[in-house]
Formats: C-alpha cells, structure tokens, sequence
C-alpha cells in the first residue's frame, strides 16, 4: 500500500521568530540551522524515505520560495511544488494539496507535516508514522500525534485525550488547549492525559474531504470548483482565485477542534518545533560554560548564551554576557535575554517599518 501513501510538507511561513537569520526573501527552512549539512526541509524530506515513494511527496510553499524548493529538492517535478499566491495560514494550504491529490489518487493516505521541526529519534518517527497510516487507511479518523511533555512548557499547544485505547491503536481526543498559562500547564503535566500538539496529521483523503465538508463548507465549495483544473494549465489560475476568496484559518481551528472523529497517537521520538532560538538552544550541544557557538568567535566570561554566524568571514566577539541571544547574519546582528526572546517579533516589526525593508 506504500503507493498510496503521500506525504504534504508545509513550507510557506517566514519564521520570523529566528530573524535575523530568517528573512522574508529567505525563510528558516531553507537554512541549514542544525549545522548538519543539509536544510530543514531537506532534512523534512529524507525523514520520510521508505513511508512513501519520492513522487508522492508534495509541498506547500509561497510562490516566491519555488525556486528554492527546486534547488534543495531538485527530484521533485513541477507537480510536486504547490505555490500560494498569498499566505492563508494552514487550512486553505492543506485542502490544495489534499485536493490536488484526491484527483489522481481517491484512495490516497496521507501524512501532513512542518518543514521546520527536528525529529531526533528519526527510526522511531518512522515507525509511529508508520502505526497511524495503517490507522487511518480505512478509518474515517483524523489524526495527529501527540508528544509526550516532558515540562510545563507553556508555547505548546495540548491535547487531552482519553484513556481507553482504540482496536487500531491511537487514542480519542477530549480536549485541545492552545498555549496555556504556566499554572495550568503545570496542572496538564500531573494529570498524565494531555500530550503536547506535534501539528502533524494523518488521514485519508476522503476522511478529510468529509471533514472539510462539514466544518468549512465555504473554503469546501471554493475548491470543489476546482476539481478539474488540477494538473492542468488551469491550476494556476484557479488556486490565484480561490486564494483571494478562502479566509485565514489554521487547520486546528478549521477541522481539528470541530471535528467529532479526532484521535490522536502517541508519541516520543525526540521531537521540537524550532519555533524560537531559545528551542534551538535548548536542543543544542553546548560547551563548558553552557554556551551553543556555530560560527567564527571569541568569548569572555560569556555563559548560557548562543552565538550564531552566518557570515564566515566575520568575527565575533562576546564579553561579559550570560543567557544571550547573538545572532550574526548578512546587514544585521541581534543581541537580546533569551528570556526575552518574544521581543524578536517587535524587532521584525519595526524592522519593517523602517526605509531599509532588506532588514526585514
């Protein structure tokens, strides 16, 4: 059944959170944040070599980042790289794909996931990914994995689910909670039955289709339109149109949260969202004193601090800091707490707003 499994790749945010690094003209998953050689979404990509065949894996991305896709994931066809014309956040995303597959594949199986998280425990990832396809090859369920918490890390949304496992294996969902209060996310970790929201999914494509039916019927006409243009000289033209109508809506609130048939699965494999430097931090080998260094520096009396250089022909050098964010990259270089780290969003702002838009 491998020939109907099909892998989404989501690849189309800024991550404005990592700025300086990631830029508007040149987002984090196209940048080799881990050190290891290859991009996030190279990385993204390879993770899933033997769940599906490589022409089954599609991505979802802004049209000015397909050139991009094309020379990171230079096998996949012109198919294969869905652009938007604008961002619409996560639902409108999914339905093109799910759509454009459902044409040449009814009975297709599906897995959607993120360009930008870091799996560790990649053989285990592959086998619970593995366990939930043949979960929902012929359930009409919707699926998304749950990570086991490990603190009360309040940037994480939660899944409460219930105790009694199905025949095939994943768990209902009660409850989804987004970001909660350190209190309340205290409170979660003792209960024992609430796991951390992975946002990657599993379905087939028809289960989906229901769904999106039923809990978006207006986004659901707009791309039933469209049904025939798919793989058409037609596409283009039907996905700029239907984009400018479908508002802006994550799959979570669209579907996931209305839907009566959500389950989830389980799951430990050594997983971050990436989401801010202090996770790459926190992932990180550090040195001695606790610092995370990836670039040419030199560092004084420095402690628990990362130090991060895109520019290899630059020295940096660090002096009496403890718990820092530096960021060298190309016209920018950010110093800031690591504790407050939720100032990097005002920094893209103004940055923004200010005549030099190449800071942004």
């Amino acid at each position: 059944m491998i020939a109907h499994n099909y892998v989404i790749i989501m690849a189309g945010g800024i991550g404005s959170r990592f700025w300086p690094m990631s830029r508007t003209n040149f987002p984090k998953q196209f940048h080799d944040i881990l050190g290891t050689g290859k991009t996030l979404l190279q990385q993204t990509a390879e993770r899933f070599e033997g769940i599906c065949p490589k022409e089954n894996i599609y991505i979802v991305t802004n049209k000015d980042y397909y050139n991009l896709c094309k020379e990171q994931l230079p096998y996949l066809a012109d198919d294969q790289i869905l652009l938007e014309p604008v961002a619409r956040n996560t639902a409108p995303c999914i339905a093109y794909a799910c759509y454009k597959i459902a044409s040449k594949d009814p009975k297709a199986n599906i897995v959607i996931s993120p360009s930008d998280h870091v799996i560790l425990k990649e053989e285990e990832f592959r086998r619970i990914i593995n366990k939930g396809l043949s979960a929902t090859l012929d359930n009409d369920i919707l699926l998304t994995l749950g990570i086991k918490p490990h603190r009360p890390d309040t940037g994480y949304g939660y899944i409460q689910f219930h105790d009694e496992e199905t025949p095939f294996g994943v768990m209902k969902v009660k409850t989804f909670t987004e970001k909660p209060k350190l209190d309340l996310a205290i409170e979660f970790l003792k209960s024992g039955d609430f796991v951390w929201n992975a946002g990657i999914f599993l379905w087939n494509v028809q289960a989906f289709l229901r769904a999106f039916k039923d809990n978006l019927p207006e986004m659901y006409e707009l791309f039933e339109e469209g049904k025939e243009t798919y793989y058409t000289p037609s596409e283009r033209t039907f996905i700029d149109v239907a984009y400018s109508q479908c508002k802006s809506i994550s799959i979570d609130y669209g579907i996931m949260e209305k839907s009566n048939n959500v389950y989830t699965l389980l799951s430990e494999f050594g997983w971050s969202d990436l989401g801010t430097w202090k996770s790459l931090y926190e992932i990180c080998d550090k040195d001695n004193n606790g610092n995370v260094v990836d670039g040419n520096s030199m560092l004084y009396n420095t402690t628990n601090s990362i130090i991060k250089s895109t520019e290899k022909d630059k020295l940096v050098v660090v002096q009496g800091l403890d718990n820092y964010i530096i960021s060298v990259s190309g016209d920018v270089v950010m110093i800031c707490n690591k504790d407050e780290e939720q100032m990097v969003k005002e920094f893209v702002s103004d940055a923004k707003a200010s005549k030099e838009k190449r800071f942004s």
